[in-house]
């Protein structure tokens, strides 16, 4: 009986054992498989998330945002020397700028054009194929070059740009005379970069019209300025901002231009200018400045500038740039950015242009 029971207690240890190893080997299965399936879920959660960047990255670089800057005006454009200066304002961006090289439309979609601009002066052609946005709704932009007869060199770079420009030659300088046959040679406008007073008391240059002149003084000065620069299409003011806010000396030049088939463009020096109540007195159409474009000199600050600009013009309809020719990298960037403007829908005018269509 012992060696019965002896042996049924060694079967039955067994049986424990055996079940407990079971046991074991099924726990070890189930948490192998557990570490398993944590470590799939984990990988395909990186995967998504991967996926996810990826796509905000290529959206961010193909609809970049609109950047919006607030330009504070000084009453007196001040320049660092005699003609050459350029005007002072203070930027305050809003948001962000965009890349550089980049023009923002506010309504876009996205397709592949090509465009050619032949300069009317020179075999100058530029063939570009580009990935670009088309603005749904177009404007007109009117791009304006100031301070024409310092310098030939630093003129002939616009000169070369295929596209429409007005450029506004300053009088009394070696170079006026010249840089106006230059232009209209180019097939560019012309326009009588008119000195005028400013409140700061800066010298504007030869040929200016000071604070105290009558009515006869006025048009003489500006008969012999058009005649050394002549002919032209139009004027806009060379600093002027002390002229700008006087009513009755603003209706004397906006006469002069009326009687001589002339317009008026005001490069608005100050945000206190009489001019548009001149205009509206006599009955005459005048055009505005909207951005100036090369407050610094700068790629990024410039585009910043035409960015701006761009947007007004899809609001309002038009938009005035005006720049200068003594900023190095100005021209160069407006021969690589019209054929896009182009491509994206606006239309390049010269301010003559723009006034006729309003």
């Amino acid at each position: 009986m012992k060696k019965k029971s002896g042996k049924r207690s060694k079967a039955v240890t067994d049986a424990i054992k055996a079940f407990q190893l079971v046991c074991i080997l099924v726990v070890a299965t189930i948490c192998i498989s557990l570490v398993i399936i944590i470590v799939h879920n984990n990988q395909s959660s990186q995967k998504e998330e991967e996926t996810v960047i990826v796509t905000e990255t290529e959206e961010t670089e193909t609809s970049p945002p609109v950047v919006a800057v607030t330009v504070k005006e000084d009453p007196d454009q001040t320049q660092p020397q005699i003609n050459t200066g350029k005007p002072e304002t203070t930027v305050t961006p809003v948001t962000t700028a965009p890349p550089a090289n980049t023009i923002t439309p506010t309504s876009t979609s996205t397709q592949t054009q090509s465009s050619t601009i032949t300069s009317t002066n020179t075999s100058t052609t530029i063939n570009t194929t580009v990935n670009t946005n088309r603005v749904a709704a177009e404007g007109i932009l009117v791009f304006v070059i100031d301070d024409a007869g310092n310098n030939l060199t630093e003129l002939d770079p616009f000169l070369r740009i295929p596209g429409p420009l007005t450029i506004a030659v300053l009088p009394g300088l070696p170079h006026s005379a010249e840089a106006a046959r230059r232009i209209r040679e180019a097939g560019k406008e012309v326009i009588l970069h008119q000195p005028m007073e400013a409140i700061g008391g800066v010298y504007p240059g030869p040929g200016a019209i000071y604070s105290g002149m009558n009515a006869d003084q006025i048009r003489e000065i500006l008969s012999n300025n058009i005649a050394e620069v002549g002919p032209v299409a139009g004027m806009n003011n060379h600093q002027g901002s002390k002229i700008t806010m006087d009513r009755e000396m603003m209706e004397v030049i906006l006469s002069f231009c009326a009687e001589n088939n002339l317009y008026f463009l005001d490069s608005r020096t100050t945000a206190e200018t009489a001019v548009p109540a001149a205009a509206r007195r006599l009955g005459i159409k005048i055009a505005q400045r909207d951005t100036f474009l090369d407050n610094e000199q700068s790629r990024e600050s410039i585009m910043r500038y035409l960015n701006n600009g761009l947007a007004r013009a899809q609001r309002n309809g038009s938009s005035v740039f005006i720049g200068h020719t003594w900023s190095p990298v100005l021209a160069p960037l407006l021969a690589e950015q019209f054929p896009i403007l182009i491509i994206q829908g606006f239309s390049l005018k010269t301010a003559g242009d723009l006034i006729g269509t309003r």
